[in-house]
């Protein structure tokens, strides 16, 4: 019988496991032995903080992240199909969500294996439950494009999408550019456009502020540079 492929939530910055994850989400991580990882290297601090029952130098771990070739993705179950157990770990929040990590994903489930998602913070979800905005219609939409032009004719597209459909927008930026996405929303978007700006989610640090556009040019912008930090919009 193959194994299972465990979806491994870690912490969304440098706090201990035990402050966003369960009792028994650290109890099914620790006996694994076998690892898909973005980073060996974070992975095994994360890894280390949990306790693993194994010497960290005994666990198997295999590179999966935005440089992995597409045919590289099958040998990375070969473990499971040895009928060994295997965590998939993003760098932060949960595997598979905005994360090279859902490719393996879908290979499983074409293959036949189990794959078992595991309860830990998602930013997404955290931002979306305080903002106040619509929790009943909403999309993720990532990255958007970089150039300033492109970036602003998809944020007009986003608020006008928004507005048709009373759905809120949910992307992030890379954080050193997230004060230029800031205020390319503010010259996008209309006066009464509800904007979200969740940052530091689950950290000490964390806020998370909800305003209208009009009212955000009124006031002192947030302190979001280089900082984790999901957008939000409702029209």
């Amino acid at each position: 019988m193959p194994g299972t492929l465990y979806l491994i939530p870690v912490p969304l910055g440098p706090t201990a496991p035990e402050y966003s994850l369960p009792p028994n989400v650290l109890a099914a991580v620790r006996p694994l032995t076998h690892f898909v990882v973005e980073q060996a290297k974070t992975a095994r601090v994360f890894l280390k903080a949990t306790g693993t029952d194994r010497p960290l130098q005994e666990l198997q771990l295999a590179e999966l992240n935005e440089h992995t070739r597409p045919e590289a993705l099958a040998a990375l179950l070969t473990p499971l199909n040895a009928g060994h157990d295997v965590g998939l770990l993003s760098e932060a929040g949960c595997p598979a969500v905005a994360d090279p990590g859902a490719d393996l994903v879908a290979l499983a489930q074409q293959k036949g294996i189990k794959v078992v998602p595991l309860i830990g913070p998602s930013s997404l979800l955290l931002a979306l439950m305080a903002s106040g905005l619509n929790g009943q219609r909403f999309a993720f939409l990532g990255y958007l494009p970089a150039k300033e032009e492109d970036r602003l004719k998809a944020l007009r597209g986003l608020e006008s999408e928004s507005r048709k459909f009373r759905q809120t927008q949910l992307f992030i930026e890379t954080p050193y550019r997230n004060r230029a996405m800031f205020d390319a929303i503010l010259k996008a978007c209309q006066p009464g456009t509800r904007l979200t700006v969740a940052t530091d989610l689950t950290l000490p640090g964390e806020s998370v502020l909800t305003r209208t556009i009009e009212q955000w040019k009124k006031q002192t912008p947030p302190e979001i540079e280089r900082r984790p930090t999901v957008f939000l919009l409702l029209a």
